[in-house]
């Protein structure tokens, strides 16, 4: 198996870099100078200590690449669309642009909903959990990812959205804790909820995030049962770590770290075997990575445009 993005033309991945270029750009001359200025953070986000950064010093990049920030989140309203997310990328082509996805939830509703109004809602929805834009280096290799992986598919949902869902994220937290076997208490999620959202959520909006993220958390796979939530573990592939590892990557975690971010804590995963899955997924050239002396050297080019690449060098 090849990686999605090895079989497109020259052509159309230059097409793609343009495109991203311009709109890294445009974003560019939007967030400059907003590093120190994020005061909305969400407090406890587990991805700040992966960076070992405070909220108020955020490289604008992140949001660059397609992560998200802030004190809000889908899961007030929505679980992270898995059902959706599939019909969307069965019924788009591989290459699709970010108007052909919207006109494809809201003018041939694909997604099968009854009203106008609904459809502009999932379509917003959507962008919002996944970006739905090739320029975002996340939905892009997402994109190619699920296409090369169908058993993977549910764990690339999950961490496509946790990149983009701060809400999402913290509830992470209470999940990680939980052994295999245990069931899950509604009152851990809400703690850990509060704490991070101070008062700025009443006590319905509480209920409907922790029924949203137990059911996300139930699709990816880490929770079984209808009523009783009962914490089990998944199974990653070669391919869901190397995207695991790009978010890591992304947020400028290098060698040996990659292997304990949040992303790979979530794959349930030990360390040591997480370093064989990437071995299988260099093997299919999605990544590159070498082992020696009890050293680790990893690198996601193979998955990044060259305009990504100096990006990303240019930020370090």
């Amino acid at each position: 198996m090849r990686p999605a993005w090895v079989s497109f033309s020259s052509e159309t991945n230059a097409t793609f870099a343009t495109i991203t270029k311009t709109r890294y750009n445009k974003f560019a001359g939007k967030l400059a100078g907003k590093k120190g200025r994020c005061k909305n953070n969400m407090k406890n986000d587990p991805v700040l200590a992966d960076i070992r950064q405070d909220a108020e010093s955020l490289p604008s990049i992140l949001e660059q690449v397609g992560f998200r920030f802030g004190n809000k989140g889908v899961h007030t309203s929505r679980t992270i669309m898995l059902g959706e997310l599939s019909l969307l990328l069965h019924e788009c082509a591989e290459n699709a642009t970010r108007d052909e996805y919207i006109a494809a939830i809201v003018n041939s509703n694909c997604l099968g909903k009854r009203t106008a109004a609904t459809r502009k809602l999932s379509s917003k929805r959507m962008r919002e959990l996944y970006g739905l834009d090739p320029a975002l280096p996340i939905f892009r290799v997402l994109r190619y990812c699920w296409y090369a992986d169908e058993k993977g598919r549910p764990l690339l949902a999950l961490l496509s959205a946790m990149a983009r869902d701060p809400l999402l994220r913290v509830t992470s937290l209470p999940i990680l804790r939980l052994q295999p076997g245990e069931e899950l208490a509604r009152q851990q999620m809400i703690d850990v909820l509060r704490e991070s959202t101070g008062n700025r959520l009443n006590d319905s909006t509480l209920d409907k995030v922790v029924r949203n993220a137990a059911s996300s958390w139930t699709k990816s796979g880490h929770l079984r049962g209808r009523v009783r939530k009962i914490r089990q573990t998944v199974e990653p592939t070669p391919v869901v770590t190397a995207f695991a590892l790009l978010l890591g990557y992304l947020l400028g975690v290098r060698g040996a770290d990659l292997f304990k971010t949040l992303w790979t804590r979530v794959l349930d995963t030990s360390p040591a075997e997480l370093i064989s899955l990437a071995m299988d997924a260099k093997r299919l050239g999605f990544l590159d990575i070498s082992y020696f002396g009890g050293m680790i050297e990893v690198s996601l080019d193979r998955m990044l445009t060259e305009y990504e690449r100096k990006l990303i060098r240019e930020s370090n």
